[in-house]
């Protein structure tokens, strides 16, 4: 599991900061994995799924029940109830 800086991530969605920010409060993109006390990270895999699913066509809310499963598997696979 990868995990990258937000740098990464908008180079692999070509969006601004403040998009990328808005998407996360409205459920369209995972919020970050925290690294320490002020560093976050994202998940690449969950990354590449979302451009996957936006390049397929996939719908804002096909997308957000994407993330939904993402940051559920993300919690599961660490052990932690969702």
């Amino acid at each position: 599991m990868k995990l990258i800086k937000l740098p990464g991530v908008l180079g692999l969605t070509a969006k601004s900061r403040s998009t990328h920010y808005h998407e996360i409060k409205i459920g369209l993109m995972p919020p970050p994995v925290r690294l320490g006390e002020q560093s976050v990270a994202w998940v690449e895999s969950e990354i590449l799924a979302i451009n996957a699913a936006r390049i397929s066509g996939q719908s804002d809310e096909q997308i957000k029940q994407l993330v939904k499963k993402l940051v559920s598997d993300r919690k599961e696979l660490c052990g932690v109830a969702a």
